[in-house]
């Protein structure tokens, strides 16, 4: 089985989210961590052999460009309690023709682990390079994490993730 480690500064994630004066961005680099798989000659998923993947974010790298709404963010996050986000791939089936993937595994945040589902896209740039993109949506409640409630500001529990991960073939 092929390991590909997920390069931190060619790989992006994003989060979107709502709240009732603003629309919330953040984005960065910095996702760490590897992807074990093997492609077909046709660089489609190898269903003989199991995939893994085990994906890092540290938490002090989330940025909204607003210092108040990260400094209240980092707060809220405990980052200092819990400094990662941490996702673990166990499960990844062919759901199309055209390189899409639908995965699961778990994903801990604040401390708590959950069982998450969605799908992602595969891509062999060449003999040594993989892309891998998808998005999903959470509801950070079911993390324990309670939205801020501030005079007129109230934040929606949901938030859409949106990753884009380059991985380089070690050894």
């Amino acid at each position: 089985m092929a390991r590909y480690r997920i390069n931190p500064d060619r790989s992006q994630v994003w989060f979107d989210g709502k709240s009732s004066l603003h629309p919330i961005h953040s984005s960065t680099a910095g996702l760490e961590g590897f992807i074990e798989l093997d492609l077909d000659p046709e660089g489609h998923l190898d269903p003989a052999v199991k995939p893994a993947a085990k994906l890092t974010l540290p938490v002090v790298r989330l940025s909204s460009g607003n210092k108040m709404e990260d400094r209240e963010l980092q707060k809220r996050v405990d980052a200092r309690r819990y400094p990662t986000i941490e996702g673990v791939l166990d499960e990844m089936d062919r759901s199309g023709d055209d390189g899409v993937y639908r995965v699961s595994g778990d994903v801990t945040f604040r401390g708590e682990t959950r069982r998450h589902e969605g799908e992602i896209t595969l891509k062999a740039i060449d003999d040594r390079t993989i892309q891998m993109a998808g998005s999903s949506r959470f509801d950070i409640r079911e993390f324990g994490m309670e939205p801020p409630k501030m005079l007129m500001l109230k934040v929606d529990p949901e938030v859409d993730v949106r990753v884009e991960i380059l991985a380089e073939k070690e050894g």
